[in-house]
């Protein structure tokens, strides 16, 4: 079992459960989902884009990506309905516990001038967004192989009800939030 997942089910499950008066560990926060997304404009015209990106999301996030079209045209961008404009990798079980630990504990403290987390970032459901400017920052991505460097989103799904729930569950976890 993963740590981060038995750190959950150990620790941070019960002292959840406690702070928020619940009778039953199934209403506790858990994370649901994490799903990681780069937006590629270029690849409408340059379908070899796609290629490179997914090896890189395929590296980062430990599964294949899959590619996001466009749902209507729009004509100040040059872009028609259908066309390849990014890609993503929807997270679940493991794999998403992983990743997370991964990103609190060696990705994030590789950003420059990183402070922690912003409060901001979070939605009124308890998910917290997180965009980060380059893909280098991952240990498994050879920047000598990058031909661009190119941003990423991470969207991290809880069933917290609210931002309250949601930050108490990550900080918990041990994400680095801006004090």
């Amino acid at each position: 079992m993963n740590r981060l997942k038995e750190k959950y089910l150990k620790e941070v499950q019960p002292k959840l459960q406690q702070e928020l008066g619940l009778k039953n560990k199934l209403t506790v926060p858990a994370l649901k989902k994490i799903v990681v997304s780069m937006g590629l404009g270029e690849a409408k015209e340059n379908a070899a884009v796609l290629e490179k990106v997914q090896v890189y999301l395929a590296a980062l996030a430990g599964q294949k990506g899959i590619v996001t079209h466009a749902k209507k045209s729009i004509a100040t961008f040059k872009l028609g309905k259908g066309q390849p404009i990014g890609m993503m990798v929807t997270l679940r079980g493991d794999k998403m516990y992983v990743f997370l630990d991964k990103l609190m504990n060696i990705v994030l403290p590789k950003v420059r001038d990183f402070r922690g987390v912003s409060e901001k970032s979070f939605d009124q459901a308890g998910n917290l967004n997180i965009g980060l400017k380059e893909q280098t920052i991952f240990p498994e991505v050879n920047y000598k192989t990058v031909d661009k460097v190119r941003g990423l989103q991470v969207t991290i799904t809880t069933t917290a009800k609210n931002k309250d729930e949601g930050k108490r569950l990550l900080s918990t976890l041990g994400m680095p939030f801006r004090s």
